[in-house]
């Protein structure tokens, strides 16, 4: 019954009206009394967390927790990318000539999807990455690089759902919901680092301050699941041999390497 609720939640965030509705119950005091029930059915791991379940006065204080210094270990080596969330790659692919990415047996358009014509030449022939977030994952985001923001810009409206059926059936999810992108300019080349809404319209907020960003350090975080898009211009990324998809991935662990 309990798990019907939380999936009755989610469907009911298509709706301008009712996800209105529901962003007001999560950010309310009311909803700290379904916290434990929350942790429970998604199989929150609550020792990682830098608070105790009791210390978060709402649910949407719990989808934006922040998790212990040393919950996840960042791999600093000087070439490595790596994953910006805790997820499931769920894709990795070229990026065509002709700017389309193929998900789900649907195409997506990455010049409709960053929205600026002018920056799209470079990641036209590079690498995409899909990696989806559940409600039940850590809901930060963190730079998978080391590098200089080049520019930051929001793009679309009302969110539709970005989970597997999400992408399977829905209409141009990746390159229509609202979503915050950030390009990144590392000594390797430009990283495209595409955060997608899934719940409310404006459900991403930005925390990073200033241009500089560190490997690991806090980028963002979003009010509920949603899905992280990846774009590396042409010929700078090597993914390792080793990922399959779909593979859980932590924050920190290695996605690739970076080449010149």
């Amino acid at each position: 019954m309990i798990q019907g609720f939380y999936r009755l939640m989610i469907e009911l965030t298509n709706g301008r009206w009712t996800s209105g509705i529901l962003r007001r119950f999560a950010r309310s005091r009311a909803s700290r009394f379904v916290v434990p029930s929350f942790a429970k059915i998604y199989h929150l791991n609550q020792e990682e967390m830098e608070k105790g379940l009791s210390e978060y006065p709402t649910l949407h204080d719990l989808f934006v927790r922040t998790l212990k210094k040393e919950a996840r270990r960042i791999d600093k080596s000087h070439d490595v990318v790596v994953s910006p969330v805790d997820a499931v790659i769920e894709d990795v692919g070229p990026i065509k000539e002709s700017s389309d990415i193929i998900v789900k047996g649907k195409t997506y358009s990455i010049q409709e999807m960053l929205g600026e014509r002018e920056l799209l030449a470079k990641y036209l022939n590079g690498t995409y990455m899909i990696l989806y977030l559940s409600p039940s994952h850590y809901h930060r985001i963190h730079s998978p690089v080391d590098g200089i923001v080049t520019k930051q810009w929001t793009l679309g409206g009302k969110s539709y759902p970005v989970n597997k059926l999400g992408l399977k059936y829905g209409v141009r999810t990746l390159a229509k919901n609202y979503r915050v992108i950030t390009e990144v300019k590392t000594e390797f080349g430009h990283v495209a680092v595409v955060k997608v809404g899934a719940m409310f319209v404006n459900s991403i907020e930005t925390t990073h301050k200033g241009s500089e960003l560190v490997k690991g350090g806090e980028l963002a975080y979003f009010s509920f699941g949603s899905t992280v898009v990846l774009l590396f211009e042409r010929n700078t990324f090597q993914i390792d041999s080793t990922l399959n998809t779909p593979k859980d991935i932590k924050v920190g662990e290695r996605l690739g390497i970076l080449r010149k």
